[in-house]
């Protein structure tokens, strides 16, 4: 693991102590990808302008894991590697809450675009879907349960001391090929997000960006442009140590 400063994303992030101390909540993000053309296209939603989370900026849909994940059935494990890679870094975390991670970036993607990363099954799995309900519901409607097992680790990131909210995140990709159903009407003037768009990176929707979005863009860009997505490639974790957002490097094993 090699570890050093980050003057990319410390431009756009100061320590604040105008808030009490937050523990960091584990959350998860999903970057889906749309290879059809000559170059692939990440999805972006833009939240909404009232939203006290980057109000107005393009992001990736995501957001906090819910206690119900880990119980949730799926249509294939994680993979092996992606989930050692899960767990490197720190604050160390369970295979259990590993998979959780995994599940919470579906149920958020499928809740806040109305795209469901799924797969159709056939009994006796029909009753694992039967017990799927509230998020879920579009799911157990369409005989599919969720799919983790197309998932990459793209980057970890907790964010700063003195925030409003805090996350522990981390950013998944999957294939929009992996996408098994549309809900209609999720995205509209009213909701968390209120545009989608597919877009290449670096393109004019994304120049607004977080920097933080920017650097696991460019992170992507990278991993995409060496080929078809791995999981042995090395994962930047961005967290702030020694009064400054540090990045260091998780070198998965071999």
């Amino acid at each position: 693991m090699t570890t050093g400063q980050s003057p990319a994303y410390v431009a756009d992030e100061k320590e604040d102590h105008s808030h009490p101390y937050f523990r960091p909540r584990d959350a998860a993000t999903l970057i889906l990808i749309d290879r059809s053309g000559p170059r692939p296209k990440v999805l972006v939603g833009r939240r909404h302008d009232k939203v006290v989370f980057m109000p107005g900026k393009y992001v990736f849909p995501g957001g906090r894991v819910d206690k119900s994940d880990n119980r949730i059935p799926v249509a294939a494990p994680i993979a092996a590697e992606l989930e050692s890679n899960l767990l490197m870094g720190s604050p160390k975390i369970t295979p259990a809450r590993a998979r959780a991670l995994t599940v919470a970036a579906i149920r958020e993607a499928c809740e806040e675009t109305g795209l469901c990363l799924g797969r159709s099954v056939a009994a006796p799995a029909t009753r694992s879907v039967a017990k799927l309900d509230g998020a879920w519901k579009p799911f157990a409607e369409n005989n599919l349960l969720p799919d983790p097992s197309g998932l990459f680790l793209i980057a970890r990131a907790i964010t700063p001391p003195g925030r409003v909210r805090r996350f522990d995140t981390r950013f998944f990709s999957a294939d929009a090929a992996a996408i098994a159903h549309h809900v209609p009407g999720v995205v509209h003037a009213d909701a968390e997000l209120v545009e989608l768009v597919w877009v290449e990176i670096g393109s004019e929707p994304l120049k607004d960006a977080h920097n933080m979005t920017k650097a696991v863009l460019r992170q992507l860009d990278e991993r995409l442009a060496g080929g078809p997505l791995r999981h042995d490639a090395p994962i930047p974790f961005f967290h702030w140590y020694g009064g400054a957002m540090q990045r260091d490097t998780l070198a998965p094993a071999g």
